[in-house]
């Protein structure tokens, strides 16, 4: 059986299983969701959030793609934040790194990737940012982990910087933002425990009536 044959082959069996324990599982999941949490990650395959979350399906909103980027200018990760605000209320905004990330990596390296070349170059301007603090860093390694970091806190700030948010967080101080990393080597996240207030000044140019 191949790894195609088996997906299908899984899913008969979960349904079964889900059935089993709780004939009403699927119906309930029809009737609509509530999450509580954005999720904003990375697409590597090897991190999943609904496993090192412990969640239900249902109690996190998911988006995902390379290098974990909110970029003022992509209509799908806006349209997901917004959507998540003002449909689904979240209370909880997330975004998730991740140590050893190929797209934080190949802003690094400084490798002409093509047609990616636009989406890195939003890590690029990371490191433009920061470069005092990242080119003080002697080991290749701990340099690309902070790197990991920064990308993640900068993507916390563009959220901030959404006018939709803005209005939602004056009038009810939700949602909360954080910015962590998920070590998968170890399993572990990391709490990077964002002070937002830190950057009133610098968002002060963002802000809008």
């Amino acid at each position: 059986m191949t790894l195609y044959e088996r997906v299908f082959d899984h899913n008969q069996q979960w349904v079964a299983k889900q059935l089993q324990q709780d004939p009403s599982y699927f119906s309930h999941m029809a009737d609509g969701q509530h999450p509580e949490f954005l999720y904003i990650g990375c697409s590597d395959s090897r991190v999943q959030p609904e496993d090192f979350m412990g969640v239900k399906p249902g109690e996190v909103f998911v988006h995902r793609n390379i290098a974990n980027l909110v970029p003022n200018n992509d209509l799908s990760a806006l349209s997901v934040v917004q959507y998540a605000v003002e449909h689904l209320n979240v209370k909880h905004i997330v975004v998730c790194g991740h140590y050893g990330c190929g797209g934080v990596k190949a802003a690094m390296d400084n490798k002409d990737l093509g047609g990616l070349n636009t989406w890195i170059r939003n890590i690029d301007d990371v490191y433009r940012t920061y470069r005092t603090e990242l080119n003080a860093i002697a080991d290749k390694e701990a340099r690309f982990r902070r790197l990991v970091e920064l990308n993640v806190q900068e993507q916390c700030i563009n959220i901030m910087k959404l006018s939709f948010i803005q209005h939602r967080r004056a009038d009810s101080f939700y949602p909360h933002i954080y910015g962590w990393v998920y070590d998968i080597a170890t399993g572990t996240v990391k709490d990077l425990e964002i002070d937002m207030a830190k950057f009133k000044d610098e968002l002060a140019v963002y802000k809008l009536d």
